[in-house]
């Protein structure tokens, strides 16, 4: 059994605990409510670069301290940046967890971003980028967003490129941490066997001070689509081909999660029987679908090789239009039930529960509550499916490829393939 907790410091900081007192341990965090889409293009990656530096050095501890202090306790710490949030995390025993929010709100208060650290950083994130140009399909999700949103802050990388984050200063990552973290844009999280109160007088007494708003600027999202292809000198052909999806709270929400599973989800789903298992066309096929707070999209990713890219497109469209239709009785309750287990399944993680709860937070303003979402998958109807799959009517689609792409058919039949 699970006991909530709620708590909002003077300063606007909102606290969210999950009390499990059947585990050992704690996983604690602090996700702030900025990310990508909140950088200035001329310097798109800072906040990826801020999340890395957070871990080298405050005016009480150096890098070293910071992780011989959570080793020593057997503990972890991490971080993450996404197009819409940032996150700051830890795992340790239940007895460790103010040790755990100690480091965590000095690394976001105290951080001294020293000049040697922060170019030695510098370096490793070069590094993370260049792995990612070699990693196909990976890098193709990247020129995907920025095909969907072309031009705007949407579709940059949450890397950077090379260019910028070889100049981006000191000044730049100091200036964006000051300019766009503030308490009440912030959702303390933590989950596992906790007591509220010791969290919410720990979190007063360590984060009380932290200033309360920022002026965050967020550029609309605004999806254009089009057409995007790389010549590569690979093996296989990496493309993903996509449509505008729904934000986050709009009401067919949980009904585009299920097409997109029982679409391409799984081994059972109609992309992998038709496409991979019938046909024998790809190595590796799956849908998606992305969310934001004011946009979306939903895509298929497939690897396929350079001559069955020609016989690939024409089934993929087909598939694609005959959504239309809706699905089988069977294979919606099997989506359904793909998704409720994975739900459920996940409330035995406490990193899980705490990840759940912040983000629920910062985009609802409640905690997450499992039951209601499994009460809204089962809700998912024909009707709502066939409202999702209309909407990718409203502009064009996106397709892009990476690799041998020169029998992959041109864009303008590809549309034509998709509306019939």
């Amino acid at each position: 059994m699970s006991d909530v907790g709620l708590a909002t410091l003077g300063n606007g900081l909102r606290i969210v605990t999950d009390r499990i007192a059947t585990v050992a341990t704690v996983s604690i965090g602090l996700w702030v409510d900025v990310g990508t889409r909140h950088e200035p293009a001329a310097v798109n990656g800072v906040a990826h670069f801020l999340e890395h530096m957070a871990f080298k050095g405050t005016k009480r501890r150096s890098a070293l301290a910071i992780a011989e202090e959570i080793e020593a306790v057997g503990g972890h710490l991490n971080a993450y940046t996404s197009r819409e949030s940032t996150a700051y995390y830890a795992k340790v025993l239940k007895e460790d967890v103010a040790l755990a929010l100690d480091i965590l709100a000095d690394i976001l208060q105290h951080s001294t971003f020293e000049r040697a650290e922060l170019e030695r950083e510098r370096t490793v994130i070069l590094q993370e980028i260049g792995q990612a140009n070699d990693t196909p399909d990976d890098v193709v999700f990247d020129h995907f967003q920025e095909c969907a949103y072309p031009d705007q802050a949407m579709g940059r990388p949450v890397l950077g490129s090379p260019k910028i984050i070889r100049k981006l200063s000191r000044k730049s990552v100091v200036s964006y941490l000051r300019e766009n973290y503030g308490a009440a844009r912030m959702v303390l999280s933590a989950a596992g066997h906790l007591d509220h109160d010791e969290i919410v007088a720990l979190a007063d007494q360590l984060l009380g001070a932290m200033p309360a708003e920022r002026s965050v600027s967020t550029e609309p999202a605004r999806y254009v689509g089009g057409d995007m292809r790389q010549e590569r000198d690979l093996e296989q052909l990496h493309l993903v081909l996509g449509f505008p999806g729904l934000p986050l709270c709009d009401p067919d929400y949980y009904a585009a999660a299920v097409l997109s599973t029982a679409f391409g989800g799984g081994m059972s789903s109609r992309l992998f029987q038709e496409i991979r298992e019938k046909r024998g066309l790809v190595y590796a096929i799956s849908s998606f679908a992305h969310s934001y707070r004011d946009g979306g999209l939903f895509g298929v990713y497939a690897g396929t090789g350079e001559d069955e890219a020609a016989k690939l497109m024409p089934v993929l469209c087909d598939e694609t239009r005959k959504l239309a239709d809706g699905f089988t009785a069977v294979e919606l309750a099997r989506a359904k039930a793909q998704m409720k287990a994975g739900i459920l399944m996940s409330l035995e993680s406490t990193s899980a529960r705490c990840e759940q709860m912040a983000q629920h937070m910062l985009i609802h303003g409640v905690p997450f509550d499992p039951d209601d979402i499994v009460r809204r998958i089962d809700a998912v109807d024909d009707a709502a499916i066939g409202r999702v799959v209309a909407g990718w009517r409203r502009a064009p689609p996106t397709l892009v490829a990476l690799g041998p792409t020169g029998k992959l058919e041109d864009f303008a039949r590809l549309e034509k393939r998709l509306n019939g």
